[in-house]
């Protein structure tokens, strides 16, 4: 493979010698010297017309098949709030840029087949054009304005700190290569933290001396309640990573030193959303996929996979070191009081300095 690597680019290399002698020698010559048959003539500007209309639709067919063949790759519907207006300000934006690069291309690619360069012909040319300029202007500030605008209104809503609405408070802690997270308890009011106090028990470094942080917990799952507001903050205590939560569509960076933060409400329980017709699709053919595997896995001597069963996953979306591919936490989206008798079993950071004393 590296000797195939290695002819290729001397090859590639070769070529562009000779293209840049070709340039190099047409350059030399005065251009009233220079036949034109030497630098095209109507057979080739034909061809290479045809070329161009065969690549743009080439281009558009393996762009339908793209879509068609990877739609069982795309992300079901959002089980948050703000999800919805998230995906449909995406499918505009999508929507805009095809049509627009379907105008385009499409254009250009078929006017250099319908106008390939003849013997004789000379193409109009005008200097300018002030309305074309205002409308090739105008257009695009316009509908940029408006997405613009949207996205901003969305971005705003997701980063509301707003506590009007009793929201849970919730700290996600990112660290190589996992995540703990930490409940406000009854007070919703976490405690002062930072990487210095982290000791012992104390595994995401909660202020000992701070009273609001005695009542917190920290547990190693993400548990959510239904159709309540929640507010993260995130803090890192090592690298940049980025909490990832794609089916409530949610991103925020986790930057060492500092505290960042999102707001969104979970619209869908976790058993509810497995029992979507395209989540149950998509586990009866992850599934099937994973019993093939485990037969040739058994065939030669190694360990059957387990089936797979959904779950809401927080993932790091930076490339945080070695183990980012399996740095991820389980999230648990249920009802308010499942969520407060799941709760009641976690211990809260007073007890966990009681214990480490004793």
């Amino acid at each position: 493979m590296t000797a195939f690597l290695i002819i290729f680019i001397a090859a590639l290399f070769a070529i562009s010698v000779w293209q840049i002698t070709k340039i190099v020698n047409l350059g030399k010559s005065p251009l009233h010297d220079v036949e034109a048959a030497e630098v095209a003539n109507d057979a080739d500007n034909k061809r290479q017309g045809q070329m161009m209309l065969l690549f743009v639709i080439a281009m558009y067919v393996m762009m339908i098949a793209c879509f068609v063949g990877y739609q069982d790759y795309f992300l079901p519907d959002a089980a948050s709030e703000h999800g919805a207006d998230y995906d449909n300000l995406l499918l505009l934006t999508t929507v805009v840029i095809m049509v627009v690069q379907v105008l385009t291309q499409g254009l250009l690619h078929y006017f250099s087949y319908k106008y390939y360069g003849r013997k004789g012909q000379k193409a109009l040319f005008y200097a300018d054009n002030d309305r074309l300029e205002f409308i090739w202007t105008a257009i695009p500030v316009v509908v940029l304005a408006g997405l613009i605008l949207w996205g901003l209104f969305s971005w705003n809503d997701i980063m509301d700190a707003n506590t009007d609405d009793d929201p849970l408070i919730v700290e996600v802690y990112a660290y190589q290569f996992g995540w703990k997270v930490r409940y406000s308890g009854e007070d919703n009011t976490l405690g002062d933290a930072n990487v210095r106090f982290k000791e012992g028990q104390n595994v995401i470094g909660i202020d000992p001396t701070d009273k609001d942080g005695m009542d917190d917990k920290v547990s190693s799952e993400l548990h959510l309640p239904v159709n309540r507001p929640v507010i993260f903050k995130f803090r890192s205590q090592d690298v940049l990573h980025s909490a990832y939560m794609p089916h409530f569509r949610a991103q925020m960076n986790v930057v060492p030193g500092m505290v960042t933060q999102f707001k969104f409400t979970p619209t869908v329980t976790s058993e509810d959303y497995k029992a979507t017709e395209f989540m149950t699709k998509k586990v009866r053919k992850i599934n099937e996929i994973r019993r093939q595997k485990s037969k040739e896995l058994v065939d030669e001597g190694d360990v059957a996979l387990d089936p797979y069963d959904f779950e809401y996953y927080l993932l790091c979306n930076k490339i945080c070191g070695a183990s980012h591919y399996n740095m991820q936490i389980k999230i648990v989206v249920e009802s308010e009081e499942d969520y407060n008798k799941w709760l009641e079993t976690q211990q809260t950071f007073e007890t966990t300095l009681a214990n480490a004393e004793n």
